[in-house]
């Protein structure tokens, strides 16, 4: 007998639909083979499903089982094929009732993967599996997805479709033949999931740097990438930790968007339903190329996926690997990470704020007041060209973070903020920038873009009208500087997220002029 069932295979952040084709016949050899471009993960799969299905009471069939997995091209990997593979072989051999009025295979995947004594895993990208149902559904009949109950929660946020949580076979068993159904998972509001972001360092607990707290500000307001110079302990760390206290939260559809990247990636607690805050990831300075662009020979997303429409700090930036460095260079352009393979070529988004901490040399004390730097020309020189001149010229704003003075280190930190040396408290900054962000919303609610950063040179022109002044003081500092085509445009959009701060429509000469502070080191 023949049967159909219908699961997906997820290729990056694609969903494609996959027909798991069972057949158990009566002639031939008894045995159970898998076709159709299965990876080493799914060929298991053969022993998971048998001892599964005879761990949970039911009878195997010692006939010849012939899996197909089409499309035949399609690359398949992982166990998510392991419930489709159980459920055809037990309606195939007439454990399962499909004639129930009830059931119809078209508007019905199964998808999740089994442990010996028939039990669902948590499955990774179960959320991907959700949207498509959503976008593929007939439009007077509900899509049924039948997911492990550890990770049935990502797909409840969406909309639109029937989610039923399977515990093990035996519950799906009963639940396909009438015997006791499982109860439906209710529909989770993304809204209510989303929370502020934590605050591990209050920007009131740095001592001075008030240059580089409006700079981080900047950085927040309109997702702008920031280099800190400094030596060693000026609080460079501190400030980039202290980000995410004064991000947004994340609306519905930028959760999603980071949801989807944590779901195929395998990264979402069992139970868990969205990324609730904005991502921050700091990576050790010995990840490889793969581990921070995203690569394997089942490509799953890196650290600049990781993350999207969130925070990459790195921490002496100098230290990584320059092959590393080389490699942010296509994602800081255009938000988004193509990773090519012999087997695939997936897609994973990298819309990314990059925050980088650099001493001023391998010692970390030139120029510093009080302690000598002991490197020579040509170290320094060696040091700085880790970091090539293009990856330097996609980052907006270049701060420096000077030694602090004894007096604003002995402040006491119980005085007002703005008093002693103390800033403004990440609190009230990020009130500042919240109303910048919505700003931002508001010009780009047409546009498929969040932040002034993401903005193409074509919206530049279209949402950054420059006064006379301001034009004449761009166009001066790009012949002083020999800025290039993108300097020039980084530029019109940091003196925009400035105006946007400072609730001006158009962009001021104050505007550029502070912007411009930003381009140049010593």
């Amino acid at each position: 007998m023949l049967v159909k069932v219908r699961s997906v295979a997820n290729v990056g952040l694609v969903t494609m639909p996959v027909e798991v084709e069972v057949d158990v016949a009566e002639a031939g050899f008894p045995g159970f083979t898998i076709v159709g471009l299965a990876g080493k993960a799914v060929e298991e799969a053969r022993e998971r499903v048998k001892t599964a299905i005879n761990n949970s009471g039911m009878d195997f069939p010692s006939k010849k089982i012939t899996v197909n997995l089409a499309p035949a091209d399609l690359p398949k990997d992982g166990g998510a094929y392991d419930l489709p593979m159980a459920v055809g072989i037990l309606a195939a051999s007439g454990q399962l009732n499909f004639q129930l009025p009830f059931f119809n295979f078209k508007n019905t995947i199964f998808y999740g993967e089994l442990s010996l004594d028939g039990s669902l895993r948590a499955t990774k990208g179960v959320l991907l599996v959700g949207l498509f149902a959503q976008q593929t559904q007939n439009s007077k009949i509900k899509t049924q997805i039948f997911v492990p109950i550890e990770s049935a929660n990502e797909a409840a946020v969406v909309e639109g479709i029937t989610v039923y949580p399977v515990r093990n076979l035996i519950e799906l068993t009963d639940h396909l033949n009438e015997v006791k159904q499982i109860k439906k998972l209710g529909k989770v509001e993304v809204k209510e999931l989303v929370e502020e972001g934590g605050v591990e360092y209050d920007l009131a607990e740095v001592a001075g740097q008030e240059q580089a707290k409006r700079a981080l500000s900047i950085a927040a307001a309109g997702g702008h990438n920031l280099l800190m110079w400094g030596p060693p302990g000026t609080g460079k760390t501190m400030l980039a930790r202290a980000m995410p206290g004064i991000l947004p939260s994340l609306n519905s559809a930028e959760a999603l968007e980071v949801t989807r990247v944590y779901s195929v990636a395998g990264l979402l607690e069992p139970g868990e339903s969205l990324v609730r805050r904005r991502p921050f990831r700091s990576p050790h300075h010995g990840v490889s190329a793969a581990g921070m662009i995203g690569g394997g020979s089942n490509p799953l997303p890196g650290e600049v996926s990781l993350a999207h429409l969130g925070v990459l700090f790195l921490d002496e930036m100098p230290e990584f690997p320059r092959s590393v460095l080389e490699g942010l260079r296509q994602p800081m352009e255009d938000g988004q990470v193509q990773i090519v393979r012999a087997a695939a070529h997936v897609s994973y988004p990298a819309s990314f704020t990059l925050v980088a901490a650099v001493n001023p040399c391998p010692c970390g004390y030139l120029g510093h007041p009080r302690r000598e730097c002991r490197c020579s020309d040509k170290q320094i020189r060696k040091y700085r060209a880790r970091m090539s001149g293009p990856i330097l010229d996609r980052i907006d704003l270049h701060v420096q973070v000077p030694a602090v003075e004894t007096d604003k280190l002995s402040s006491s930190p119980s005085l007002p903020a703005g008093k002693a040396g103390l800033g403004s408290s990440s609190k009230e900054v990020r009130k500042k920038v919240i109303d910048s962000r919505k700003i931002q919303d508001l010009r780009f609610r047409d546009e498929s873009i969040f932040t002034n950063s993401q903005m193409k040179n074509k919206q530049v022109r279209k949402y950054c009208p420059l006064t006379g002044e301001s034009e004449r003081i761009l166009r001066l500092a790009v012949e002083k500087w020999d800025l290039s085509a993108r300097a020039y445009f980084k530029l019109i959009k940091v003196a925009r997220t400035i105006a946007d701060l400072a609730g001006e429509k158009d962009i001021l000469p104050v505007h550029m002029a502070e912007a411009l502070q930003y381009r140049q080191v010593g």
